[in-house]
C-alpha cells in the first residue's frame, strides 16, 4: 500500500506492532545484563490488577511547629546586643553618640524610651539598653556606617547582608501585624534567622574558645527581669550577682537564648536541685532551705547532643546570683 508522494504506508497497527517488539527486545537484552532495575523499568502490571491511586500532595511542616516569632525576636535581640558590644568597644561609654546616628533618631529612641509603661518597676526589671527602641532601619544604618571590621568579620558580605535584614524585617513586620506567613516564607525567615546568629556565633566562638563548634548562651533572663547577655562588659565573667533577696520556698523561672554554629538540638540544666537535661529552654528553680545563705548561685548550663563538650560536659554556663532568708514563720 502506497500513499499519494509514492511512499509505502504501512499502517499504524504495523508501526505499534514493531515498536512493542523493539521494547520487548530491549528490556530482555537489559535484563540480562542486570540493569533493568537500575533504569526503573517494570513489567506492565495487568490492567485489570492495576489501581490508580490520587495523586496527595507530601505533607508538609505544621505551622505551628515553625516558631517564626521566636526566631524574628531572638535573632532581633542579638544583632542589637552584638552592635551595641561592638560600639561600645571602639567608641567608649559615649558610642551612642559618635556610632553614626542622626540626633534626631537619637532623641526618638530616647522618647520611646521614656514612655514604656512603668507597670513592672516594683519587680525589678532590668531597664533596656537605648538601642532596643531603634527601629530595623537604624540599626542597618549602624551596620552600614561602621561595616568594616567586626561586622563585617561576623556576617560577611554586606549586599547580602543588607538583603537578610530587608526580608527578615518585612516578614517581622507582618508577623507583628498577625498576617500569616506562607510555608516558604515562614522556611525563608527561621533560614535568614537561624544563619545571622550562627555566624554570630561563630564569630564570638573563635575569639572565646579558639573553636567554630561549640555553642554559646546569647542571654540569660529571669523572671524577675534581671538579664544577662553576651555583650554584657563582664560577659566574660558569665555570671551576674542580681542582689534580689527571696526566701526558701520561692521559686524562679529562666529563660535562656543560645545558639549552635552547627545548628544542632541543645539541652539546657539548672545545676542545683534533682533535675536532668532537657530540650526546653525555658527552667525553673524552687530554693530550700540548704539554700540559705548570703549568696547563692544558681548556675545554668547548656549543651550540645554531640558527644564533646567545650567544657568537658557541657558547652556553656552562666551563674545568676541571689540572696536567700529562712521561710516565713506562720503565726
Amino acid at each position: 500500500m502506497s500513499n499519494a508522494d509514492g511512499r509505502r504506508y504501512f499502517g499504524i497497527g504495523r508501526v505499534i506492532r514493531e515498536l512493542t517488539a523493539a521494547k520487548t527486545a530491549l528490556k530482555t537484552v537489559l535484563a540480562k545484563r542486570g540493569k533493568i532495575d537500575l533504569l526503573g523499568l517494570r513489567p506492565p502490571a495487568p490492567i485489570r490488577n492495576e489501581v490508580r491511586e490520587r495523586d496527595v500532595a507530601a505533607p508538609s511542616r505544621d505551622a505551628h511547629e515553625l516558631d517564626v516569632t521566636d526566631a524574628l525576636r531572638d535573632t532581633n535581640n542579638a544583632l542589637r546586643d552584638f552592635i551595641g558590644a561592638v560600639l561600645s568597644a571602639q567608641f567608649g561609654r559615649d558610642w551612642i553618640e559618635r556610632c553614626g546616628a542622626t540626633p534626631d533618631r537619637v532623641q526618638k529612641w530616647t522618647e520611646r524610651k521614656a514612655i514604656e509603661p512603668r507597670r513592672f518597676a516594683a519587680s525589678g526589671i532590668v531597664e533596656e539598653p537605648l538601642l532596643y527602641y531603634a527601629d530595623f532601619d537604624d540599626l542597618k544604618t549602624l551596620l552600614q556606617k561602621n561595616w568594616a571590621g567586626p561586622f563585617s568579620d561576623a556576617l560577611g558580605d554586606w549586599k547580602t547582608t543588607e538583603v537578610w535584614l530587608e526580608e527578615l524585617e518585612r516578614m517581622r513586620d507582618a508577623d507583628a501585624y498577625r498576617r500569616e506567613l506562607l510555608p516558604h516564607q515562614k522556611q525563608l525567615a527561621l533560614g535568614i534567622a537561624g544563619e545571622i546568629r550562627t555566624r554570630l556565633v561563630r564569630y564570638r566562638s573563635k575569639r572565646e574558645t579558639a573553636a567554630d563548634c561549640f555553642p554559646l548562651i546569647e542571654s540569660v533572663r529571669d523572671s524577675l527581669g534581671n538579664l544577662w547577655t553576651a555583650s554584657d562588659p563582664s560577659a566574660d565573667l558569665r555570671q551576674l550577682d542580681t542582689k534580689a533577696v527571696l526566701r526558701a520556698g520561692d521559686q524562679i523561672a529562666f529563660v535562656i537564648t543560645a545558639c549552635d554554629p552547627e545548628d544542632g538540638a541543645l539541652e539546657y540544666r539548672v545545676s542545683r536541685g534533682l533535675g536532668g537535661w532537657t530540650e526546653t529552654s525555658t527552667l525553673s528553680y524552687t530554693f530550700t532551705e540548704q539554700d540559705v545563705a548570703e549568696t547563692v548561685w544558681i548556675e545554668l548550663m547548656m549543651r550540645s547532643k554531640r558527644p564533646h563538650h567545650a567544657k568537658k560536659v557541657f558547652d556553656d554556663a552562666v551563674t545568676f546570683g541571689y540572696r536567700v532568708l529562712p521561710p516565713r514563720r506562720s503565726h
